[in-house]
């Protein structure tokens, strides 16, 4: 990156942000603190109102704007790429808004690259098995606002294999996209608690006037929460499979709690911690269990041949295998 752009670009970040530091700069741009500096005087002898603060960083004084920025070709194609990971990934609020955005991004392209855009729009797609939080949801783009006002919100939250729902008011911290589903940290008035939410089991959601109490940010609950085995009720289970076999599991073996591997040959040992190795990782087994064994634990053996039989009997496969000798 020349000078020129450089200092655009430090120009836009530090309207992006209420306070940036000069170390921030020095580490996104690959530049000593010397450049910074120099960079940010240049902007001043240039007319730009900067205020900076020995030991806190820069900021563009109040009020002040840059006239509408122009969009690089590749960062346009960005745009429309995140926009279909948008369409996919998130719920009805946060894809409104994005969409929004996308508008203003458009408009001030130039037509050359609005013909790019134009053009890749229907050429970009974004293939899932399922989808991860309901139609017509708004619950992640209201966790979000939540978040950034620091309120509370009231729910009606539906957990994996009850019947009933239950209303929660809760604080939330934080949201992260894991296997497939979205979650958010929250602290539970129910509980009194943190607690962890997949958003697509919230069934209702509203944003209240309730201020939250003080919190860790989502970076440190991680840091003090860190996920364990002794923390929660993981078992360890262990497969071998056929090494013909391993291509068409890798790409959702995580979905499982795979760990690690171990190359055996003509085979590869698998370890998975997991907390539904009976409902879920077993039927997932099944799908290649004649290219697979169970090594441990000795329990998960009797709960598949039990569930084996149990599909012979619904099935009546002993009935149809005579027939067919």
């Amino acid at each position: 990156m020349n000078r020129f752009d450089r200092i655009t670009a430090i120009l836009i970040q530090l309207q992006s942000k209420k306070v940036v530091k000069a170390q921030d700069l020095a580490d996104r741009f690959g530049i000593s603190l010397r450049t910074v500096y120099r960079d940010i005087r240049s902007l001043e002898e240039a007319g730009i109102p900067l205020y900076g603060e020995a030991g806190v960083g820069y900021s563009l004084v109040e009020g002040y704007r840059l006239p509408p920025v122009m969009f690089t070709p590749d960062e346009a194609v960005a745009f429309i790429t995140a926009g279909k990971l948008m369409e996919k990934f998130t719920d009805s609020g946060v894809q409104g808004n994005f969409a929004s955005a996308l508008y203003k991004v458009k408009a001030v392209l130039r037509s050359t690259e609005k013909d790019l855009v134009d053009s890749l729009e229907n050429q970009i797609d974004v293939l899932t098995y399922h989808k991860n939080i309901p139609q017509g949801s708004t619950a992640l783009d209201t966790l979000l606002k939540a978040i950034a006002e620091k309120k509370a919100v009231s729910m009606t939250y539906k957990a994996f294999g009850k019947e009933n729902e239950n209303e929660r008011t809760a604080e939330p911290i934080g949201v992260f996209h894991e296997n497939g589903y979205w979650y958010t940290i929250a602290w539970c008035h129910l509980r009194n608690e943190y607690r962890q939410f997949r958003i697509d089991r919230i069934v209702k959601i509203q944003l209240t006037t309730t201020a939250q109490q003080s919190h860790v940010s989502l970076k440190e609950y991680q840091q003090l929460y860190p996920k364990s085995w002794e923390q929660y009720p993981y078992e360890k289970v262990v497969l071998r499979i056929k090494k013909n076999t391993v291509p068409y599991l890798n790409e959702r073996r995580h979905f499982y709690g795979f760990t690690e591997e171990k190359d055996l040959g003509d085979a590869v040992e698998m370890t998975f911690f997991t907390q539904w190795a009976e409902e879920g990782l077993l039927r997932w087994y099944l799908m290649f269990a004649d290219s697979a064994e169970i090594i441990s634990p000795d329990w998960l053996k009797t709960s598949a041949a039990s569930l084996l039989g149990r599909i012979i009997e619904k099935n009546n496969f002993n009935v149809v295998a005579k027939n067919q000798q």
